[in-house]
C-alpha cells in the first residue's frame, strides 16, 4: 500500500505552540486567539498567525462569531494527521527490527568466530 506523507500537514504539527493549541482545542472543543493567548506564554499576535498555519493546513476550522473568530479542530483532518502517524511510526518500528536483526546476526558471528 503507497501512503503519502502531507509536508504541510507535518510541518503545522511540528511546531511545539501548535501542537500545544491543538491540545488546548481538543479539550475545550473551540476556543478564540485571546482565550487561547491567555494560557500559553505566547502573545495573542502569534497564537493568531500559529491558527493561521494550522487553519491552511486544515487542522482547524474558524467561524465568526460577533467580533472574535473562535477555532475548533477539523477532525477529519486530525484523524488524517493520526493515521500517517501511525503508518510512520510502523514503518520505523519494521526498519529498527531489520536494524536489530542485522545486529544480532553480526553479534552472533562475532561469538562464533571468537572476536
Amino acid at each position: 500500500m503507497t501512503f503519502t506523507i502531507d509536508d504541510e500537514l507535518w510541518a503545522a504539527l511540528g511546531d511545539p505552540t501548535r501542537r500545544r493549541l491543538l491540545d488546548l482545542l481538543l479539550a475545550d472543543g473551540a476556543g478564540t486567539a485571546t482565550g487561547l493567548s491567555d494560557r500559553l506564554p505566547v502573545t495573542r499576535q502569534a497564537v493568531s498567525k500559529h491558527l493561521g498555519v494550522l487553519e491552511r493546513a486544515e487542522l482547524v476550522v474558524s467561524h465568526k462569531d460577533g467580533r472574535e473568530v473562535r477555532y475548533a479542530v477539523n477532525e477529519a483532518q486530525f484523524a488524517r494527521a493520526v493515521r500517517q502517524l501511525a503508518h510512520v511510526g510502523a514503518t520505523w518500528d519494521a526498519r529498527l527490527r531489520r536494524v536489530a536483526a542485522i545486529a544480532e546476526s553480526i553479534q552472533a558471528k562475532r561469538l562464533e568466530s571468537g572476536r
